[in-house]
């Protein structure tokens, strides 16, 4: 689920990443035009070891090694998931049907309902940290069956929310339609 919000994010975010490089000498005139400007000499560093390198590669090191760690657990199985292939269809089914609605919430978020929608969304944060305590509990409990029970209750949930949602928006869609329609005159 995490990796297709990414993915999602990613694929939203297409042709809008800044990919040009600065034109040759670039720098160069910068510093000069700050030099002019300052009235000051900027000099180059004094010659010694350079850290600055070293911990990019350090902090680009960690990061590789937290996405190949993090995909190593993603690639266990989790909640219902893990309990058997059928709860791992069911899991895979209601987090469908969630995205699906997500995708279509964004799609028609406006000014008008903009309020809504951060509400929604505050309520769906607030079951899935509940759903995080209920994961805790089934690898706790071991498949018990009333965990088990509450995960799917709290997908319902969230698929009654974003259904109320939907329904709310189109409620205030069909409102601004008419009253573009039916303007009143003074």
């Amino acid at each position: 689920m995490r990796k297709d919000k990414i993915e999602e994010l990613f694929h939203q975010l297409q042709g809008e990443f800044d990919l040009e490089d600065a034109p040759a000498q670039h720098q160069q005139r910068f510093l000069m035009k700050l030099q002019q400007s300052s009235g000051e000499k900027l000099t180059k560093q004094k010659r010694g070891f350079n850290f600055k390198p070293w911990i990019g590669i350090a902090a680009g090191f960690a990061i590789l090694l937290s996405v190949v760690l993090g995909l190593k657990m993603n690639n266990q199985p989790t909640g219902l998931a893990a309990v058997s292939p059928e709860m791992a269809q069911t899991q895979n089914f209601y987090t469908g049907v969630i995205n699906r609605e997500l995708r279509k919430i964004s799609k028609r978020e406006t000014p008008e309902t903009k309020l809504l929608i951060q509400d929604a969304m505050t309520q769906m944060k607030k079951l899935e940290l509940d759903f995080a305590a209920l994961r805790k509990d089934l690898i706790v409990s071991g498949d018990d069956s009333r965990v088990i029970y509450a995960m799917i209750a709290n997908f319902q949930s969230r698929i009654s929310i974003l259904k109320k949602v939907l329904e709310q928006i189109e409620n205030v869609e069909q409102i601004k339609q008419k009253s573009h329609e039916n303007p009143t005159t003074i």
